[in-house]
């Protein structure tokens, strides 16, 4: 009986070491897949985002350059893209704009890459709150890009949509061109567009 006892004793010594060794090997691949099902997470949720925090001045000259080549290639104002990205973007600082390079609001549809997002809405004469699902870009270039083409295709009921802002001789005709298109729910926005456009000289950058 002393013998087989021992021969018990000696089979457990010489098993516990490879107990822990399977074990250790287990938990490291366990810990191993957690990391990388973390790193996978916060790669397809991480948000682009701008690398530059700027001024009102910066906006304006970070945005200006390509509202004119906008405006030589499509017929836009660039006082109507800039006036409108500060509008909707507060300055490129919102959390759509800052993080997600999308500086006017531009909805998402399908399988576009898209953030969900809360956003103001007027609605039978009152602003509500709702969710909607936005763009996002990699640049605030390419929200630009969208945007004007947004005015030269129009929408699938109405290509023609937004024509008269292409063929408005001055900003304020197509700042009432965007609202009586329907571009905002806001019953005042053309004001605010043309407000802000006067209130920083954006209409040097049509001439």
């Amino acid at each position: 009986m002393n013998s087989q006892r021992y021969k018990n004793k000696k089979n457990r010594k010489t098993n516990l070491p490879m107990l822990f060794a399977g074990l250790l090997i287990v938990g490291v691949a366990f810990i191993f897949s957690i990391n990388v099902l973390s790193d996978s997470s916060k790669i397809e949720e991480e948000p682009i985002q701008q690398a530059e925090n700027v001024s009102k001045e910066g906006f304006i000259d970070r945005i200006s350059p390509h509202a004119k080549e906008l405006q030589a290639s499509y017929g836009v104002l660039p006082s109507i893209i800039i006036g409108q990205g500060i509008l909707e973007s507060n300055w490129g600082q919102s959390t759509l704009a800052s993080k997600y390079n999308n500086l006017f609001g531009i909805k998402a549809y399908g399988d576009q890459k898209k953030v969900n997002l809360e956003t103001k809405e007027y609605v039978n004469e009152e602003w509500i709150v709702i969710q909607g699902d936005f763009r996002v870009y990699g640049t605030w270039e390419e929200s630009m890009d969208d945007h004007t083409r947004l005015f030269v295709n129009g929408v699938s009921w109405n290509p023609r949509l937004y024509e008269r802002v292409l063929l408005a001789k001055n900003y304020k005709q197509a700042a009432q061109a965007l609202q009586d298109a329907g571009y905002a729910t806001d019953p005042t926005y053309a004001d605010k567009v043309i407000h802000v456009i006067e209130s920083y000289d954006l209409n040097q950058y049509d001439r």
